[in-house]
């Protein structure tokens, strides 16, 4: 039931007002109990879940965890360090999960998802990846788990579709990748319809993480000394979210596109009537909502002709990204911003089991 209180905050909220007249959802790019609970009251219909989020979390609500940490570790007295990290990482899931569950429901699985990643450790092996995907979708009704759009992940991405997992591609970038992975989730859905299982309830997405293909950029034009015009540089990824959006409409593929990876206002602002998901971090919802940027529909206004021609002419990175037969999939483990940012997902997970080891060993 709306309090007045809520009322009143949903009535100066800017995301609350983009998630009512748009239709951009909100998702928290995060899963803490107390960040997500303000969000949906900011018209949030999703979250997520993974290693790095996780480790944030605890930094930040480190006596919240810590008697729930000791209890597990009290209840699982032979788990390894592993074992006890991923145990951790699934009850966080499963406290947000519940919170969106009402809001799956109601919108018969198209939100109200706790994304929830798979090891990133595992970019490479496409049968763990299923087999710990069908372990997370059991966790609620409403987790939607997240691939890497990897060689293998893609390969997983079609398996665990057919069996009638929603996933969330992860570790994507490019228009290439985007494609990819709405081609594997037609493969696994056409294999359902085939055999006549349900996907009325199913929600799958692909993630652009826009800002890692901007620095991606940022950091070969520091590499190879290119100049470009500065403007430019923060455009790469709002070009690829749009031409892939165009893409998947033109196809009719049945997933949406998610922004994730923000570094500044375009990565929300240019995506605002599209039917698309928009994943901010708590702080970045808070300044958004503090921002003069107009609702409109800026997803159709296409990105200014003479930033693509500099970007493509200045960066064979970017030709990669932007062109839909840019790469192969084979390319996909080997693209730079892939790499960076598994590097950073494994060392998020190492971390996160050092701090389970702190509580273990004392």
């Amino acid at each position: 039931m709306e309090t007045a209180s809520t009322s009143n905050k949903t009535y100066k909220s800017k995301l609350y007002q983009i998630s009512q007249t748009t239709p951009t959802a909100l998702w928290n790019d995060s899963c803490s109990v107390a960040e997500l609970s303000s969000s949906i009251a900011d018209g949030a219909v999703g979250a997520t879940c993974n290693p790095v989020i996780v480790l944030e979390v605890l930094n930040k609500e480190w006596e919240v965890w810590k008697e729930s940490i000791q209890k597990l570790i009290a209840d699982h007295p032979y788990a390894t360090e592993d074992e006890l990290a991923w145990l951790l990482i699934e009850e966080m899931s499963m406290k947000a999960a519940s919170l969106l569950e009402p809001i799956f429901v109601k919108e018969n699985g198209k939100n109200g998802r706790l994304s929830i990643q798979t090891d990133p450790r595992l970019y490479r092996n496409a049968q763990k990846i299923v087999e710990q995907a069908m372990h997370f979708s059991e966790l609620a009704p409403n987790i939607i788990v997240k691939i890497p759009a990897t060689k293998a992940g893609i390969e997983a991405m079609e398996e665990v579709t057919y069996r009638g997992v929603s996933i969330n591609a992860t570790v994507s970038f490019t228009v290439p990748q985007a494609i990819a992975v709405a081609e594997a989730v037609e493969r696994g859905l056409r294999r359902r319809e085939k055999e006549g299982k349900d996907i009325s309830t199913m929600g799958p997405v692909c993630t652009l993480m826009v800002g890692r293909l901007d620095d991606a950029l940022k950091t070969a034009a520091d590499k190879e000394n290119i100049i470009a015009n500065p403007e430019i540089m923060d455009w790469a990824g709002v070009a690829a979210m749009k031409k892939a959006y165009r893409i998947y409409n033109e196809r009719g593929y049945r997933l949406r596109l998610l922004s994730a990876a923000f570094r500044n206002h375009l990565h929300w602002s240019q995506f605002i009537g599209g039917d698309v998901v928009i994943s901010p971090p708590y702080k970045w919802q808070q300044r958004y909502n503090g921002s003069d940027v107009p609702i409109i529909n800026y997803m159709d206004i296409p990105v200014d002709p003479k930033i693509i021609a500099e970007l493509e002419k200045k960066f064979k990175l970017f030709r990669h990204a932007y062109d839909e037969n840019g790469m192969s999939i084979e390319d996909f483990d080997s693209f730079p911003a892939t790499v960076v940012t598994l590097k950073q997902f494994c060392q998020a997970t190492t971390d996160l089991i050092s701090k389970i080891r702190s509580l273990l060993l004392v």
